[in-house]
């Protein structure tokens, strides 16, 4: 008998070379997809204010400014009061002392609400143009700048809202509380400046006079914080990731119920294979 085939040659191993060696743990096959670290819009939105602080700082900043609004009108009436009827010191001294740490406390409510609604307009942008896998085109610093630097803000605040509201396309739709908000924010400024240059009155009639203004800078605060409470919820009702979609019933096309126009093969006759 023939003897069979040779058997096969082996193949000698080809070198695999040097051992590979990382200066750092290698993080592919290591990554937990459940537990992974968010990227993009929930990362950039994560570094401003949560929003029940925003809430919480707004909704404290219009209780301060409405039991300000209130003291003011009690010191209004007392001054009223005062012309026919001599106060008790003690009465007209609280009256006074109890007013201005109401203002103080007012102007420092209405501070931290401004940074606190710069810190979140900066996160929100930053989130929403994470979206659109790009930066931020404004630097912190102007963004900073353009919402706290008085008379600055009354032009650039409305301006990086807007443009806020464009790159997540809902400025159609808040349009209206964007604009009330601003001419409410410049009126607001300028009552408040106006009362704070006249604050120093000589006459009873001027002291009067001062208090009522305070009392008409107070309730325009305090409507100006509420259009920027309104303003928020405008924006955070619904999610950066996931935008909304308004969607629109549109009547089905007749051309696809009408008959073709021309028949390839005459009445009558098959459809050719």
């Amino acid at each position: 008998m023939r003897p069979g085939a040779a058997p096969p040659r082996r193949r000698r191993r080809q070198p695999l070379g040097p051992t590979p060696r990382y200066a750092f743990i290698p993080r592919w096959g290591l990554v937990d997809p459940a537990t992974q670290a968010p990227l993009g819009a929930e990362a950039a939105a994560r570094r401003g204010p949560s929003l029940r602080a925003v809430w919480a700082t707004l909704v404290t900043t219009i209780a301060v400014l409405g039991i300000a609004a209130l003291l003011h009108i009690a010191r209004y009436v007392l001054l009223i009061v005062n012309r026919d009827v001599l106060l008790n010191p003690i009465v007209a001294g609280l009256a006074t002392w109890v007013a201005v740490a109401t203002s103080v406390a007012a102007m420092l409510a209405i501070v931290g609400t401004a940074f606190v609604l710069t810190e979140w307009l900066i996160a929100r942008r930053a989130a929403a143009f994470a979206q659109l896998s790009s930066p931020d085109p404004r630097r912190v610093r102007a963004l900073r700048a353009g919402c706290l630097v008085p008379l600055v803000n009354w032009v650039w605040a409305p301006t990086y809202v807007v443009e806020l509201a464009t790159v997540e396309g809902r400025y159609r739709g808040a349009r209206p509380v964007i604009w009330v908000w601003a001419l409410l924010f410049v009126l607001s400024t300028l009552v408040s400046t106006f009362a704070t240059a006249t604050s120093f009155p000589d006459s009873t009639q001027g002291i009067a006079n001062n208090t009522v203004s305070f009392i008409v800078a107070y309730l325009m605060a305090m409507a100006a914080t509420v259009a920027a409470a309104r303003l928020v919820f405008a924006f955070e009702r619904t999610p950066v990731e996931r935008p909304s979609h308004r969607w629109v019933v549109v009547a089905e096309e007749k051309q696809s119920r009408q008959k073709p126009s021309g028949a390839v093969e005459p009445e009558g006759q098959e459809p050719a294979a």
